[in-house]
């Protein structure tokens, strides 16, 4: 028989939130909405889409493996050094890349309970250790984080807007904790809501820093709605890049995604619009959730969290959504058992939601007075 090593055993596969054809077929809906995987509600980059549409008859060829079109176009527009990115399969693939080569099995990656499922399925797949520290107030708790680093700690894993609390860390407060961090300790930071977070002005732009034990991942799939191209990149020194560039699969991303992803990094129009449909329905979620006295924890990406009394309440509440067609995500997966979050849409798309939402939250409320009552024998 041949043997599994215990730490790939032990996994579980990922779940993404709920396919819509999936419920379609459940439920036997008419109307289906979903919010629960931080996607662009406006669809794919029209300028990406047209040049995705133009380049079909190139499949039968294989990428260039410097990916030098899309680096020249990506360096140009960011402003930083060719030989200082590096270009991925989406943030996922880039963050295994990352373990796999600055560490090697047993050595221990520090970060947050309740943060990016990812991270703790590249660690755990890759046979590292993965150590975290609570939340404070559903965000990084950076004070805890120093001190819980040890002579074992190789890398710290920062995302930063937080998925899926969509909590941010300040300016002064990531200066400070990078200034106390050894320089032998990688950080990687995960900044794949970046363009929804840069618009206060208390947000750290990772690309405006050089730290030589520093890594900054991105993707493309919220802002330019390419989730489904598989698109991310990684800024940092040239010489962490090039280790990594040693290891990345060959012709990778495929040749589809490298030209969507080169149009819709110039796709201004669309980038604004994503961002000010996003403000627009964030804006108008918040100020229901407060009418509706429903706990969240502020928001500076695409998504809400909306912070629930038990996990038991959030099953009720996720299960209750689908049952009327709005597919949400139940975060407890990320170390958020009582955490559900749902991401902007359209306006028809959000007042969806909102109606869904204002008809199962006061009957799921009312059901646990009711349980609370009949356990008690007191209201």
């Amino acid at each position: 028989m041949v043997k599994i090593p215990k730490h790939v055993e032990n996994l579980k596969p990922y779940r993404a939130g709920k396919p819509i054809d999936e419920l379609r077929r459940e439920k036997n809906l008419d109307k289906i909405v979903k919010l629960a995987s931080n996607e662009n509600p406006l669809g794919p980059s029209p300028k990406a889409a047209e040049v995705i549409s133009n380049s079909l008859n190139e499949i039968h060829r294989y990428t260039d493996p410097l990916n030098h079109k899309m680096t020249v176009a990506f360096s140009t527009k960011l402003k930083i050094q060719p030989e200082h990115i590096i270009f991925g399969h989406g943030t996922d693939s880039l963050l295994a890349d990352i373990i796999n080569a600055f560490s090697v099995q047993g050595d221990e990656l520090l970060t947050s309970a309740g943060t990016f499922i990812g991270i703790f399925v590249n660690v755990r797949k890759l046979g590292r250790t993965l150590k975290t520290v609570p939340m404070k107030n559903y965000g990084y708790d950076l004070e805890a984080i120093k001190e819980a680093i040890t002579d074992k700690t190789k890398m710290i894993y920062l995302a930063n807007p937080n998925n899926p609390t969509g909590s941010m860390i300040t300016i002064n407060e990531f200066e400070s904790f990078m200034e106390f961090v050894p320089d032998d300790i990688l950080v990687i930071l995960d900044e794949a809501y970046y363009a929804y977070a840069e618009e206060f002005a208390d947000y750290p732009d990772g690309l405006r820093y050089n730290f030589d034990n520093m890594v900054v991942t991105r993707t493309l799939s919220k802002i330019y709605g390419l989730g489904g191209m598989r698109v991310g990149f990684a800024v940092g020194p040239q010489r962490l890049i090039s280790t990594l560039k040693k290891i990345r699969l060959p012709f990778e991303p495929n040749i589809l995604s490298q030209e969507a992803a080169i149009a819709a990094l110039d796709d201004k129009e669309f980038r604004e619009a994503t961002v000010k449909l996003n403000r627009k329905e964030i804006n108008k979620m918040i100020a229901f959730f407060e009418e509706m006295e429903i706990e969240y924890v502020k928001p500076f990406g695409n998504f809400v969290m909306l912070v629930l009394e038990s996990e038991e309440t959030a099953v009720k509440f996720f299960e209750a959504c689908l049952n009327k067609g709005l597919i949400v995500r139940h975060v407890a997966a990320f170390g958020v058992p009582n955490g559900i979050r749902i991401n902007s849409g359209t306006k028809e798309e959000t007042d969806f939601a909102l109606q869904v939402i204002e008809e199962i939250y006061p009957e799921i409320m009312k059901k646990n007075d009711k349980e609370t009552i009949n356990e008690t024998g007191v209201l």
